[in-house]
């Protein structure tokens, strides 16, 4: 049998607030054993055979389905199961997802007026998930050491961390509970594990509006933005992290000031040697409220990697903001797409969303992107339809499509009725409605290669230089409108299944 530690009862609570601090005080057990454990093998100690922690649970027991009517003036897109029966989730980090776990909470407690029970489960936790932000001590073993990990200590199983609740394709066993989440814990410290890897910051900083781009000028203005609003004692941001989670501090807040949050006394960082592969910014906001910004690089397939695993965040939403090849000879250099549709020929998701599912356009990013981009370039009816056209975004995986024989990808985007070609829209967009995470995508026209014009080095940077700091704009203005309408409303019923879970 493993070494655990003692068992703590289940319990069961009304109070939302109480069964978030029992789910503290199991994670807090298990993870305090398996780090002493680890901190003593990796000093050179004997342990007493296998050791393992295990994730704490929340299960919920529903006797009869909500009245279609009661749903409908709930308005909400979560916070309720489909049907009677027993439903729970694992859950990992309560330090980082309080808030996220006590709304889900209370919003079970509100619709079905069911007791939270609160136990261990029987997953375990990989010892590599139960390592603090700073700990690097598997570097310090030798190969003959690291060898005995998988002997002394659970290791990540990828039969416990699959996406076949959010792909819509998990059956449960006889006797077994539906999920309450789209994801275990195991599949969440998974993500939080390869965030910091990808973007070189910790996931603590990510904010729920997530910016994408595909070119590093949109990086380097973010970031000067980022650097002047730190210099404004009024800034509504408070802090400004960077890869190597180096934080710069809004002009007058103390470094443990209560406005930081989570990074108030954190420890300076230092710039990493090199950018990791898609570094992130953060512009931090009370509450998680700001904004972060991914530099993903050109192609879907970072595109659907670094949104795996955002998504275990539950932003409110994500947007990209990049450069495209214009497709109609209407169009000049400059002008702004704004997606209502997506020809999907990047291949990295057909296995997980086949091709003949639709991804919606959903109305109140399309809404609050058009507001923006007229509230930024002071354009308004027959002049803002000049400067941006709604239309479908065609993304390839085959960035030299021109050179193919008969040209075919042509047509196709001829016949779909595409106005703009990419790599990354329809990939972080599908990606979105897989994961429940509202979705939207403005482009900016920087060459129209059916039409002879081509980017030359000269007019590509002046052109750069002239765009990127309104396009930047428009979508932190788009941020600012979807913050002040509310969360709740941007998480579509659009976006439900006919068996949703009840997390968001």
């Amino acid at each position: 049998m493993p070494h655990m530690p003692p068992l703590i009862e289940p319990t069961r609570h009304i109070e939302p607030e109480h069964a978030l601090a029992q789910v503290r005080a199991i994670y807090s057990q298990q993870i305090g054993h398996l780090r002493e454990a680890m901190q003593r093998f990796v000093a050179g100690g004997n342990l007493p055979g296998r050791v393992r922690g295990c994730y704490p649970y929340v299960r919920i027991h529903v006797d009869s389905l909500l009245p279609q009517a009661t749903l409908e003036n709930l308005g909400l897109s979560y916070g309720f199961v489909a049907g009677a029966g027993r439903y729970e989730t694992t859950l990992t980090r309560p330090d980082l997802y309080a808030n996220y776990y006590l709304e889900q909470f209370r919003l079970l407690r509100q619709n079905h007026g069911v007791e939270l029970e609160v136990g261990t489960s029987t997953q375990p936790i990989p010892v590599h998930f139960s390592f603090a932000e700073n700990d690097h001590v598997e570097g310090t073993l030798s190969a003959q050491r690291r060898l005995m990990l998988r002997d002394l200590f659970d290791l990540p199983d990828l039969g416990a961390m699959d996406d076949g609740i959010p792909n819509g394709t998990w059956d449960a066993h006889p006797d077994e509970a539906q999920p309450l989440s789209l994801f275990t814990a195991a599949r969440v410290d998974y993500s939080l594990h390869r965030l910091r890897h990808y973007t070189g910051t910790a996931p603590d900083w990510f904010q729920n509006f997530v910016l994408f781009t595909n070119y590093q000028f949109y990086i380097d203005e973010f970031v000067r933005l980022g650097h002047e609003a730190m210099a404004d004692p009024a800034s509504e941001y408070t802090a400004f992290v960077e890869p190597g989670n180096v934080a710069t501090r809004r002009t007058g807040l103390a470094a443990d000031a209560p406005e930081l949050g989570r990074l108030a006394g954190q420890p300076q960082g230092a710039a990493p040697a090199r950018l990791p592969q898609m570094p992130a910014y953060h512009l931090m906001r009370p509450g998680h409220g700001g904004i972060t910004m991914v530099n993903i690089g050109v192609g879907p397939a970072n595109a659907k990697t670094i949104t795996d695993h955002i998504a275990v965040l539950r932003p409110h939403a994500w947007m990209m903001l990049g450069h495209c090849a214009g497709l109609r000879n209407s169009q000049q250099l400059g002008d702004y797409v704004l997606a209502h549709a997506y020809v999907r020929e990047d291949h990295v998701l057909d296995e997980e969303l086949p091709l003949w599912v639709p991804i919606p356009a959903l109305a109140e990013i399309q809404l609050a992107l058009e507001k923006a981009v007229a509230d930024v370039t002071q354009c308004q009816g027959a002049e803002l339809k000049r400067i941006m056209r709604t239309g479908t975004v065609a993304s390839t995986d085959n960035r030299n499509w021109e050179l193919l024989p008969g040209n075919q990808p042509q047509r196709r985007f001829s016949q779909s009725r595409a106005v703009a070609l990419d790599m990354e829209s329809a990939t972080i967009a599908a990606n979105g409605f897989r994961f429940r995470v509202p979705y939207g995508t403005l482009l900016c026209v920087s060459d129209k290669p059916l039409h002879g014009e081509i980017k030359l080095p000269g007019m590509a940077n002046q052109f750069y230089r002239e765009r990127v700091d309104q396009h930047l704009r428009i979508g932190m203005r788009a941020i600012e409108i979807l913050r002040a309408g509310g969360s709740q409303r941007l998480h579509s019923r659009k976006l439900r299944s006919f068996d949703e879970v009840a997390f968001q």
